[in-house]
């Protein structure tokens, strides 16, 4: 657990803070996501028995080119997931799924027939302008990661899960989860967005080797502006609110909060390097350390495995910011779902730079940043100074 005292949150202007109410959590969820986190094997076993019952239903289904959108918090990857649920042929989770995600043909069937509840769009917890209702996709099925590999959010553990892994239960339970998910949306294809999946794509491709990939990156400079944002703003909701905090583990988002743990890819001496930055208040040099930590052992990843890299879209989010139809016409390209034009001619004149914040970084920090980001960040094409900071 980090010291929310150590966060720079004058580093960064932010127009807006969430309402407390954004980080409530309802007595109800509080109690039944505890008793699914206390007891993971019982709803394995459930969701087990679930897949029996549903047989019928998802005999057909099959799961063919999966699409998995993974990268790091706050790098443009709820864009892109709600861009591709958009699609008729797109079957996410949504935020209706939780708490009982190891259920969903259950647990959607109860849904459905309870009485309506009106689906009013609200600001999620971000305080980053994207409105959300029940049926709104959204990130789930860590948990599901999380109660078959009990290492995966272990910072003194090695994170990473590649080819060579083998976990049967797991795999079994997770085809069968991806194909009632599929029945329930009513769609043809899988498409997940799970930040942690950075680490673990080879594992996926290794499952599914038609799955495609999608991977955004952000310039340094304002993706750690972003982050630092999020953390200030996630560490005030969080403060004597601890069903907030159990909240954000038991759905496994531990990018920021009280809780915040960097994802160790097998180098732990970084991992604690990165903890103890962060732990004496140096936030800046923190992040910028974890941001070039990761996205070297994915650069090297794309490049060491050339079946993983023909599988991934890399996707820059300043590139997507300047030209947006032109990036989500290569993402259906990328993801092989057809007819997507009509989505690009809606949501491309959406996407701008964000206009809720700006970095507020002096000269020696962007210096800092770049000075330990340059290598990595050139990697993905990026100079060495940020063009969204030369625009500022």
């Amino acid at each position: 657990m980090t010291n929310p005292t150590g966060t720079t949150s004058d580093k960064v202007v932010s127009q807006k803070s969430p309402k407390p109410e954004a980080f409530h959590v309802s007595g109800w969820d509080h109690w039944l996501s505890g008793l699914i986190a206390r007891h993971p094997a019982k709803w394995i076993r459930l969701g087990n028995f679930e897949t029996k019952m549903a047989a019928d239903a998802i005999a057909d289904i099959k799961i063919e080119k999966p699409i998995f959108v993974a990268g790091l918090a706050r790098s443009g990857s709820t864009i892109l997931l709600e861009t591709l649920a958009r699609h008729p042929d797109a079957a996410t989770h949504q935020y209706r799924d939780y708490p009982p995600v190891f259920t969903p043909w259950f647990w959607n069937r109860f849904v459905d027939l309870a009485p309506g509840k009106k689906n009013v769009a609200v600001e999620r917890t971000h305080a980053d302008g994207i409105n959300i209702t029940p049926e709104s996709p959204e990130a789930f099925e860590e948990m599901i990661w999380m109660a078959f590999f009990r290492h995966l959010h272990d910072v003194g553990d090695n994170n990473t899960l590649d080819e060579h892994i083998s976990n049967p239960a797991f795999e079994a339970f997770y085809r069968d989860h991806i194909r009632k998910l599929i029945h329930v949306r009513g769609g043809t294809r899988y498409v997940s967005k799970a930040n942690y999946l950075v680490t673990r794509m080879e594992y996926l491709l290794s499952l599914f080797p038609d799955a495609r990939f999608v991977l955004p990156v952000r310039d340094p400079v304002w993706h750690i502006a972003s982050l630092i944002k999020q953390h200030t703003l996630f560490c005030a909701g969080e403060q004597n609110n601890p069903r907030a905090v159990a909240h954000m583990q038991r759905v496994g988002h531990f990018e920021f909060g009280l809780d915040r743990r960097p994802i160790n890819t097998g180098d732990l001496h970084a991992t604690l390097d990165i903890m103890n930055l962060w732990k004496n208040g140096k936030e800046i040099e923190g992040w910028a350390h974890y941001w070039s930590n990761l996205h070297h052992y994915l650069a090297d990843r794309l490049t060491v495995n050339k079946a993983l890299e023909k599988a991934t879209l890399v996707v820059r989010y300043e590139d997507l910011v300047a030209d947006p139809a032109g990036k989500l016409r290569a993402l259906f390209d990328h993801t092989g779902l057809a007819d997507a034009q009509p989505i690009i001619d809606r949501v491309a004149p959406t996407i701008h730079a964000p206009s809720y914040y700006r970095p507020n970084f002096g000269d020696d920090e962007i210096d800092q940043i770049r000075d330990i980001t340059m290598i990595a960040a050139k990697r993905f094409g990026y100079g060495d100074r940020p063009a969204e900071t030369r625009q500022a």
